[in-house]
């Protein structure tokens, strides 16, 4: 399916579509407000749609049935997490949030606490944690487009980000209201479509074959290249033969002469005759009943913590992501903000059921991918492969618009996010200011997205972004919002350890850094899975040190609470406005 046409035109609609409808919204943006958070009208069964749009990222598009795909029953705490974490918002954090009257989150961070020093703390974290975030965005644009189109891998961070860059700085957060909610249906048909049809191919020719005991087979002749050193398990070696690099030796069209773990030279060829049984990345199940088996974890030592973490995670981080939050800004009034919570967990649900389908389908329709450990192409590659012909292609290049969609709602988002912080806190707050840090923050992450390494499956890495805003928001936001002994210096100092020890951990983890060769198993376990030390270290540091400072207290604490915990239809509440 590389370089169809049909999956070229495919791409290329879905990208004017976004610009064309940013363009319409440029129309409505002309103050601070309206780039910031749409002027706060935007009504809670639209605002949900536009949540949804910009939250499903690669990650739940692409990197969701990848994992599935590789790992089985574990994986699937990834889009339950995902979904889950919106209870908390709408239990916690989402109405109170909305009465504060803050713009972004480091305003909201001065509005209760009363410090300047805490609101630059907490734009520094806003700003990491987009970065973060942004970067397997990047990542995986090039990964699409090289899989679908065969074009250079850096081709798709320069391309999702010259169209993120134009409609946020064109519109702002009014702009991009109208292209996520847009996005959101597009994605969710462009992944609906594909899963229910390989589901009535499943039912209609494999059932049964799931949950056996054998591994995955190529149904035909399949040729494998290896484009980085990779271990494999090999659970039956008949009908396998390498040219290139087997064990530390060069080798022609060799036969793997025995079962279990081979190394795979970068360059190397692997053939696999038609019905062979197909090799796995070492540490992944390799038979299909250790794949629908949980407690495997997701690769390497310690399963149980890999879990629990990543619950943490996933649970907590979607409270503190700065994008999700700059949203409920936008409602009218605390009440809409819990619609939409609301709206966006029905939303999400409905969603995730078609990349959970699409990663189990992946296991026999394209298992070639379990080899390289590529998994996230999963969703790219198996319509195409599992349909032939004209349906198969029109299969493909839908799922190709919905994969650039999910590239660009989500990358448009953390953009506002970022420019936003930037803009009020450090530049003096003018639209031309958003702009510029829009433009910069556009920027940033396409050479670390060139440069990072390719180790990482997507939703890994956007679960490691999860993890900083787990170890630092969430805990401010929560204790923020619901505990009157929170002060400052608490606030700053939990903050500083949780962002210390969840950043310093992606950084290594995204830089290749995670190897239980060379670190071990609890190291390499905790620099990959940080969020179940991290947060609860940032929660107790904050409690532990507002108690030790709390003659600190601010004195307007109890109208301040009022503000945010009284309905808004008894007066209390006032809206801050931005500078500029």
């Amino acid at each position: 399916m590389t370089g169809s046409p049909l999956t070229a035109v495919a791409l290329l609609a879905a990208a004017v579509a976004t610009v064309a409808i940013g363009a319409y919204g440029v129309r409505f943006s002309r103050t601070t407000s309206d780039f910031l958070v749409a002027s706060r009208t935007v009504g809670s069964q639209w605002n949900a749609a536009a949540i949804s749009g910009e939250y499903l990222s690669a990650a739940s598009f692409l990197g969701v049935a990848g994992l599935i795909a590789k790992y089985g029953a574990d994986a699937l705490w990834y889009p339950v997490g995902f979904t889950a974490g919106y209870l908390g918002l709408l239990l916690f954090v989402a109405a109170p949030l909305r009465r504060s009257g803050a713009y972004t989150v480091p305003d909201f961070a001065e509005f209760r606490l009363g410090s300047a020093r805490l609101r630059k703390v907490a734009m520094l974290v806003v700003v990491v944690i987009c970065i973060f975030y942004l970067v397997p965005q990047y990542q995986g644009a090039g990964l699409a487009l090289k899989t679908l189109l065969g074009i250079p891998v850096w081709l798709g961070p320069l391309a999702v980000g010259a169209i993120v860059i134009t409609n946020v700085v064109a519109g702002g957060m009014r702009s991009i209201t109208f292209v996520q909610a847009f996005q959101y249906w597009l994605k969710l048909t462009a992944i609906a479509i594909p899963a229910l049809a390989l589901t009535g191919l499943f039912l209609t020719d494999r059932g049964g074959e799931l949950g056996g005991p054998l591994p995955p087979m190529v149904p035909q002749a399949t040729t494998v290249a290896i484009e980085t050193d990779v271990v494999v398990q090999v659970p039956e070696p008949a009908g396998i033969t390498v040219t290139g690099t087997l064990d530390g030796r060069r080798v022609d069209a060799a036969a793997i002469d025995s079962a279990g773990e081979h190394t795979l030279g970068a360059g190397s060829t692997l053939e696999l005759a038609a019905g062979a049984a197909t090799p796995v990345v070492a540490g992944t199940p390799a038979a299909g009943a250790d794949w629908i088996a949980s407690g495997g974890g997701l690769g390497g030592h310690h399963p149980l913590f890999q879990v629990v973490s990543t619950m943490v995670a996933t649970f907590l981080g979607t409270m503190g992501l700065p994008h999700v939050l700059v949203r409920f800004y936008t409602n009218p009034d605390g009440r809409a903000a819990r619609r939409t919570a609301l709206a966006v967990i029905a939303l999400l649900s409905l969603f995730y059921l078609f990349p959970t389908l699409l990663g189990v389908f992946s296991r026999l329709y394209v298992p070639q991918l379990l080899i390289t450990g590529t998994a996230d192409a999963a969703v790219l590659l198996a319509p195409g492969s599992a349909i032939a012909g004209a349906a198969g292609q029109l299969l493909a290049a839908l799922v190709a618009a919905g994969a650039i969609a999910a590239f660009l709602a989500t990358s448009s988002g953390l953009l506002v996010s970022f420019a936003g912080a930037l803009a009020t806190d450090v530049l003096p707050g003018r639209v031309r200011d958003f702009r510029l840090a829009a433009v910069i923050g556009g920027l940033i992450p396409i050479p670390l997205a060139l440069a990072a390494s390719g180790g990482l499956e997507l939703s890994r890495s956007v679960g490691l972004a999860f993890a900083v805003a787990a170890s630092t928001l969430c805990p401010l936001l929560v204790l923020g919002i619901w505990w009157r002994g929170l002060t400052a210096t608490g606030a700053t100092c939990g903050l500083a350890v949780g962002g210390l020890l969840s950043g310093g951990a992606v950084t290594v983890a995204v830089a290749g850094g995670v190897n239980e060769d060379t670190l071990g198993g609890w190291p390499a376990v905790l620099i990959g899975y940080p969020a179940a030390v991290s947060f609860p270290l940032a929660f107790m540091t904050m409690i532990v040190v507002s108690r030790l400072t709390r003659a600190a207290v601010p004195a307007d604490v109890a109208q301040t609470f009022a503000r945010m915990h009284v309905p808004e239809n008894l007066g209390m509440g006032i809206e801050r406005m931005p500078r500029g």
